[in-house]
């Protein structure tokens, strides 16, 4: 039975001042798009714009349709306030990482944070692709903000991608319309925000040719897609994959399966509603349906034109973007897990007869729970990112990062390392933003997350994690096997956990029962 859970996504320098051509008289600034101008505001020293619409509404006829493009506006629209969420749960992502704030159906709106709003600058771009299992989460949460990034010299964007039943989803109903027709309607939205950014970002300062994508959990499976799918080879050059996982990408058929569960939770005819039917539905009901084998979560479909194969599939064989890549994980990645009430025990059961092996691999542990919580960590998420680098180091530089590194007045209440989402604001340099953080924070705290933020900037910026007074940070392959280790000491390990992991992969035929789709 395949294991499936909601994966949360949890959870400075001074820059340069606002150039006086940038900041109008008001404390905002205005700059040009393609569709409008946009007026924005100063957060310290930092232009901010929120609320940019980057497709159109996804409402009505457009519901489960590829999106379309944002109309165009006269004068000048007011960007200061974050847009309303994608629907989901109400209230999940309150508990998982910060309140989102209103939900909408009309939520495909992103936003910007620069120094610099100027064509001449150039900067590195990053985007945000939030995690949340596909089903909950927003590009506004606190834990995302862009000014440390931007006050580094990088233009951040965050972006808001259709979630759950509205962002990935089949029904008969559906296939009558376009046989061949999308699926992964959320990843698509992805696509179309890069192609805005594509368009637009030179205005903000940015420079279009250097775009890197970053997301964590559902957000790393995200990146991981983009980086196997057709429709997005161009619109970014460098990516960054935290805490993805080995659940494969879920069947067209499955899909197609759970769609109809949730036409009869809708109360509708199952595989015979019609698809006005199911356009007619409010958009919030989609947000409280609720039980076993209704969403896809937490992964894509593979099957259409936006994954015609599965990610790992596609990795396997060598066809994903050759863009430079940097992958890692938790060192409790498996919180999730127990958070959710899963038995993290059973997943000892998926390698077979090499379970033996797993308690020699993990000598000092001998409580059967924590060796669970461990092996799991490491079946389904470190062996994945070891497993991914191995493949995509072929193709391009790759590096990977194994995150051991909590706020010290947090490690009484996490005895079990890093939980998943964790990293976050240490990676973005948002721990002071963050209200997870932001209480308990200190000097050390700081000076940690501005050295694993500075090897993120300086990858966007250059295509290497190369900071100077830091610990040099060597590419990865199958043979020069390097992690770098961010705890209480930043260092490069070499052949990191290789002999658990290389007994993962071979007693799972990760390319196989793991990782392939399943039938």
């Amino acid at each position: 039975m395949m294991i499936r859970w909601i994966l949360a996504a949890l959870v400075l320098a001074s820059g340069p001042a606002v150039s006086a051509t940038a900041q109008g008289t008001s404390g905002a600034a205005t700059v040009k798009t393609r569709l409008g101008d946009v007026r924005g505001a100063v957060e310290q020293r930092i232009l901010a714009f929120k609320g940019i619409p980057y497709a159109a509404p996804p409402v009505g006829k457009l519901r489960w349709r590829e999106p379309r493009p944002a109309a165009s506006w006269k004068g000048v629209r007011q960007a200061d306030a974050y847009s309303a969420a994608c629907i989901q749960v109400p209230g999940l992502s309150a508990a998982n990482g910060g309140d989102p704030g209103p939900l909408s159906e009309d939520c495909l709106y992103l936003n910007v944070w620069t120094p610099r709003a100027e064509r001449s600058a150039k900067l590195p771009v990053i985007v945000w692709i939030h995690g949340g299992a596909f089903v909950f989460g927003a590009g506004g949460l606190p834990i995302y903000d862009g000014r440390p990034m931007a006050t580094k010299g990088a233009v951040f964007v965050s972006i808001n991608y259709r979630l759950a039943q509205l962002g990935f989803f089949a029904h008969p109903a559906l296939e009558k319309e376009s046989p061949d027709g999308v699926t992964n309607f959320g990843l698509l939205d992805q696509i179309a925000a890069l192609k805005w950014v594509q368009a637009n970002i030179a205005a903000f300062g940015g420079d279009p040719g250097n775009v890197t994508i970053m997301g964590q959990s559902a957000g790393g499976k995200s990146v991981l897609a983009l980086l196997a799918s057709p429709l997005a080879r161009g619109l970014f050059h460098k990516g960054v994959a935290m805490s993805s996982y080995a659940v494969p990408d879920t069947t067209r058929a499955k899909a197609l399966e759970a769609g109809t569960k949730v036409a009869e939770a809708l109360g509708l005819p199952g595989a015979k509603a019609t698809a006005a039917a199911l356009r007619a539905v409010p958009a919030e009901r989609f947000g409280l349906i609720n039980g076993q084998g209704l969403s896809n979560s937490p992964v894509p479909i593979r099957g259409d034109k936006v994954l015609p194969q599965s990610i790992e599939t596609t990795f396997a064989a060598g066809r994903e973007a050759a863009v430079p890549l940097i992958a890692g994980n938790t060192s409790d990645d498996s919180s999730v897990v127990a958070a959710f009430g899963i038995d993290a025990g059973a997943v000892l059961k998926r390698l077979g007869a090499a379970g033996f092996l797993v308690k020699m691999l993990y000598p000092g542990v001998k409580d059967d729970s924590a060796l669970a919580r461990q092996a799991t960590r490491d079946l389904v998420f470190t062996m994945p990112v070891r497993w991914i680098a191995d493949r995509h180091a072929k193709r391009a530089p790759t590096w990977r990062y194994y995150f051991d590194y909590l706020a010290a007045k947090q490690r009484p209440n996490f005895p079990n390392g890093v939980g998943h989402g964790a990293e976050i604001a240490y990676l973005l340099d948002t721990g002071d933003i963050f209200e997870g953080t932001r209480e308990v924070f200190t000097d050390a705290d700081r000076a940690l997350a501005r050295t694993a933020s500075n090897y993120l900037f300086a990858f966007a910026r250059d295509g290497r994690p190369s900071v100077p007074g830091a610990p040099d940070w060597p590419s990865d392959t199958q043979v020069r096997d390097r992690t770098m280790v961010f705890g209480d000491t930043v260092k490069v390990e070499q052949r990191f956990m290789r002999a658990r992991l290389n007994v993962m992969i071979g007693a799972s035929k990760i390319a196989g029962r793991l990782l392939a789709p399943r039938q």
